[in-house]
């Protein structure tokens, strides 16, 4: 059992809760139960490490049954040394060191997708988490990450997207030109989400959502830069029913892939 919190070991995982170190390494941190059990379903192939204090291992029969399954193994480690290596003040007695596996941009538009979210200087990583979270409820094929968006395997994105980073690809670093080129080679029509565009609910019934599409979401703070809004083959808002000033951007980017995703699946069952 690892019991001292200063040691090497402990502090290399802990580490892991810094872009640097991630980058280095090509590692980044699960914490809780509910991360771990999503890597051990789709992914258990990436785990590195695993650890877990003896009272959190024994509250979780079917992590222990998977781990066992995929032939990974656990480290039993004390309450104090699973706190140093957490990011949150309650990593809930489960921590694992997982392999990064980011997917090529040109992977992704080679597999035919039908709906796809970009994220163009996204810097929040609760919104990031959300948005990816959202994309793989609403059944899109791939997430995006182009310019400045916040590393994926940030701590804080991690949890936010609730397991959803083991189900879906995920591309980082890409240029958003090229992103935008290799979305209209597809056959995949770019729609920006922006507060300057035409009315969602108009386009919906001329039936521009009906075939494969790429949203476009940018900036929490100011949206896409011109240059970026002008890649889009089309820029549409929500509109507000009622007096709020705006949606955040997450909450606006989940309603525009459940509308895709509506209006795909009605157009095909027609």
């Amino acid at each position: 059992m690892l019991e001292n919190p200063r040691s090497p070991r402990v502090r290399a995982v802990a580490k892991l809760t810094k872009r640097s170190a991630r980058t280095e390494t090509g590692l980044f941190l699960l914490e809780g139960p509910q991360a771990v059990r999503e890597a051990l379903s789709y992914r258990p192939d990436a785990i590195v490490e695993l650890f877990a204090t003896p009272t959190g291992w024994e509250r979780h029969p079917d992590i222990r049954a998977k781990a066992a399954e995929h032939d990974v193994e656990v480290e039993y480690v004390t309450e104090y040394v699973l706190n140093a290596m957490a990011d949150t003040v309650t990593p809930q007695g489960l921590v694992a060191v997982v392999q990064q596996t980011p997917t090529a941009v040109k992977e992704i538009f080679a597999s035919s997708p039908r709906l796809i979210a970009i994220c163009e200087e996204v810097r929040d990583p609760g919104n990031l988490g959300t948005i990816i979270r959202a994309a793989d409820a609403a059944g899109a094929d791939a997430v995006v990450l182009t310019g400045r968006t916040v590393d994926p395997y940030n701590p804080k994105v991690v949890r936010a997207t609730t397991g959803s980073l083991f189900h879906l690809p995920v591309s980082v670093g890409g240029d958003l030109v090229d992103v935008v080129t290799r979305a209209r080679a597809a056959g995949i029509t770019v729609l920006a989400a922006d507060v300057k565009g035409d009315d969602l609910l108009a386009a919906r019934a001329e039936g521009a959502l009906d075939g494969p599409t790429a949203w476009l979401f940018g900036n929490e703070a100011r949206g896409l830069e011109d240059a970026s809004l002008a890649l889009a083959d089309r820029a549409l808002k929500l509109p507000i029913f009622g007096r709020a000033e705006s949606l955040n951007l997450a909450t606006a980017a989940s309603v525009c892939l459940y509308e895709s995703a509506f209006t795909q699946r009605a157009a095909a069952a027609r």
